[in-house]
């Protein structure tokens, strides 16, 4: 995480949810033939610690290996980036490695579809996956990056059709300058960038003592933005979890913004570990990293079933 400058609070209290499309009770008419019942798609699973952990107890062992860090231009974070896209290419994404230059070594970004969908109305799901050079970055923004990956691996392990074209990726040098994704969204063309319906952004997910959850809240209200906020808000509020309204979190969400494409997303806070070497597996609560994945495949399988243009 480059930095945390949290902006704005608003209250998020029970929602209201209405019954949309009721069929009425009644006898079918003489002659009328009964409409079938309309095919629902099955919701999410319901990721277990025991699915996510593992992924960040192999980036620290992958930081262990490499000097205790994952940092941009390091052997820990190229092996970092072969690990997830080792693990997305066995899920069977297209997934595409996209260099970039920064302070004389090459970084990279992952990017992953999911095939299907209209991809002139795109959701974007990412997470940096680079740490500081003091430490493994376990929590900032390992965390994240596991969040992604596995909501990414529960939607082609469940073969979704979604309606909106589908994308994952994992930026590299966040920390310092999110240059990765400033690099990405750089090299959009016009009509790419208008295609994203929204990019949803997470980092340090999984933070000790966590009790609040902090969404990102978009000030541009565009749509898209709009519509994610208010899904993660009703996630949240369903199970009685506490958010606190933000604005700009300082992490990749801000170079999509400041190119007009909408954001979302949340954080679960800075902890007191954040760019040190204590920042490791044991920096992570694994109830808080579940709760926050969970979080992040149900909006993301909410969100790609929607109909909609941006």
């Amino acid at each position: 995480m480059a930095s945390r400058p949290f902006l704005r609070c608003a209250a998020v209290g029970a929602l209201c949810a209405g019954l949309l499309g009721a069929t009425p009770v009644g006898a079918t008419p003489v002659g009328a033939t009964a409409a079938a019942p309309a095919s629902r798609v099955p919701g999410p699973p319901v990721v277990t610690a025991q699915r996510v952990m593992p992924y960040l107890t192999d980036l620290q062992a992958i930081a262990d290996r490499n000097g205790g860090n994952r940092a941009h231009g390091t052997p820990g974070y190229r092996e970092s980036v072969s690990y997830v896209k080792r693990k997305l290419d066995e899920a069977g994404y297209r997934t595409v490695l996209q260099p970039f230059t920064h302070a004389g070594a090459t970084g990279y970004n992952i990017i992953a579809d999911w095939p299907g969908g209209d991809t002139r109305n795109t959701l974007l799901v990412g997470a940096h996956l680079d740490s500081v050079l003091a430490g493994p970055g376990i929590n900032d923004n390992g965390s994240g990056s596991a969040a992604v990956l596995a909501t990414a691996v529960a939607v082609a392990q469940a073969h979704l059709k979604t309606e909106r074209h589908l994308r994952f990726a994992w930026w590299g040098a966040e920390e310092g300058g999110l240059f990765g994704s400033g690099h990405y969204v750089n090299a959009l063309s016009p009509a790419e960038r208008s295609s994203i319906r929204a990019y949803l952004n997470f980092d340090q997910a999984g933070s000790r003592n966590t009790t609040t959850w902090l969404v990102t809240h978009d000030p541009s209200e565009a749509e898209g933005a709009v519509e994610s906020t208010e899904a993660f808000e009703r996630y949240f509020a369903a199970r009685s979890t506490p958010t606190f309204d933000i604005g700009d979190t300082g992490s990749d969400d801000r170079s999509f913004a400041a190119a007009g494409i909408p954001v979302a997303g949340f954080t679960t806070g800075i902890s007191d570990c954040i760019h040190s070497a204590c920042d490791d597996i044991h920096n992570v609560d694994p109830a808080v990293q579940t709760a926050s994945t969970n979080a992040v495949l149900d909006v993301t399988w909410q969100l790609a079933l929607a109909k909609g243009s941006r």
